[in-house]
């Protein structure tokens, strides 16, 4: 909503004041006031993976897809198999340009009486008039964005924390189903999914109510350290993961097979925008990969960077970070298929000189077992 002309306002989440009092340093995300960090990234990211911690996601969008070509319409857009789904059951998925870029990657739900699409925030506006642009008269697509606050609760001590407060049987939601119940008296769903490698839930309730929940789920895991988490210890979890991230690792100028999405692109399922596009493209071999890779010393590699081999580019970096769990540097980024076996060695320009790297096995993290 337009201020005056060259400013726009930003928006809080219902969580902002919280956010101040457990002394979150927000900066402006994708529109909104958003807590980057509380006590301190690797702190925070090393909360999550050694017990819970709680992210405020509400900049999230959410659009529900509605009537009788809404499963039709799903299919033409995305290039999972939507339907595949069972009712409570969500899958990741992409929307893509009929050049196979990427407009988007979402996670599709399956209700009992429509389908819900979780889109990032900082593509909300863009993925609308997308969507609409291609909905047919027997599809209503409505923009529920402002409808849900969504809170991420997520580390090994996820589920213990979240069952003291919950009306459902948490341990009956299998990963990437959910379930509609109350959250502290609050009707909410409740999603076993996350973005940080560990198990965890996403609770996504009404705006006037996320403050309750919010303090609940303190409550709840005050025994197990809960802490709430900023974007940054969001953007390490991720990236140990090699969780793609839009707007650095995928992009309109990128296609799902090169980011080493094929396990979602579904190419046999019938026609979807962009299929005839990436069946050429598998057919006649990917020109480059996304690969994942480690860097000497305590270098980071910074998106942009030109990635080499033998001191010619071939490749940029997408993402970059020093891994708290890991303690090394490690990185994304797109390189020539030829150089993206699993141990080439190449090296990242970083402001003229040249680190050493290499290309490893991704997800860089394993979580343990027990």
């Amino acid at each position: 909503m337009a201020e005056a002309a060259g400013t726009t306002t930003v928006k809080k989440t219902a969580l902002y004041d919280l956010h101040v009092q457990h002394g979150g340093k927000l900066v402006e995300f994708a529109g909104y006031w958003m807590p980057v960090q509380y006590r301190g990234i690797i702190d925070e990211h090393r909360q999550v993976r050694r017990s819970v911690g709680v992210f405020d996601v509400s900049h999230m969008g959410e659009f529900e897809v509605r009537g009788q070509g809404a499963l039709d319409f799903l299919q033409r857009v995305t290039i999972n198999d939507v339907s595949k789904l069972a009712i409570y059951q969500a899958q990741y998925s992409a929307i893509c340009y009929p050049d196979g870029g990427i407009v988007d990657d979402v996670i599709v739900y399956r209700w009992p009486d429509h389908y819900m699409l979780v889109v990032n925030a900082s593509n909300i506006e863009k993925d609308f008039n997308w969507l609409q642009q291609h909905a047919a008269a027997d599809v209503a697509l409505i923009d529920k964005s402002n409808d849900y606050s969504l809170l991420a609760v997520q580390g090994r001590n996820a589920q213990a924390t979240l069952q003291k407060i919950a009306s459902r049987n948490l341990a009956e939601i299998k990963y990437y189903w959910f379930a509609s119940g109350e959250i502290a008296g609050v009707p909410a769903f409740i999603s076993r999914t996350g973005y940080t490698g560990e198990d965890g839930f996403e609770v996504g309730c009404p705006p006037p109510h996320a403050e309750k929940v919010w303090n609940a789920i303190f409550t709840a895991g005050k025994e197990f350290g809960i802490e709430p988490i900023g974007l940054g210890a969001r953007d390490t979890l991720r990236l140990e993961m090699k969780y793609c991230l839009y707007g650095n690792d995928i992009d309109q100028t990128t296609n799902p097979l090169e980011a080493g999405l094929g396990w979602i692109t579904k190419l046999d399922k019938g026609d979807f925008i962009s299929r005839n596009v990436m069946i050429k493209m598998k057919a006649g071999g990917i020109p480059r990969k996304l690969v994942g890779f480690e860097i000497d010393g305590k270098n980071i590699a910074r998106h942009g960077y030109p990635i080499l081999k033998d001191g010619a580019a071939v490749g940029h970096v997408t993402s970059g970070t020093f891994s708290p769990s890991l303690e090394k540097s490690i990185g994304l980024g797109y390189v020539a298929s030829a150089h993206s076996a699993i141990g080439t060695e190449l090296s990242i320009d970083i402001r003229g000189r040249a680190a050493k790297a290499k290309i490893v096995k991704t997800p860089f993290y394993q979580r343990p077992t027990t």
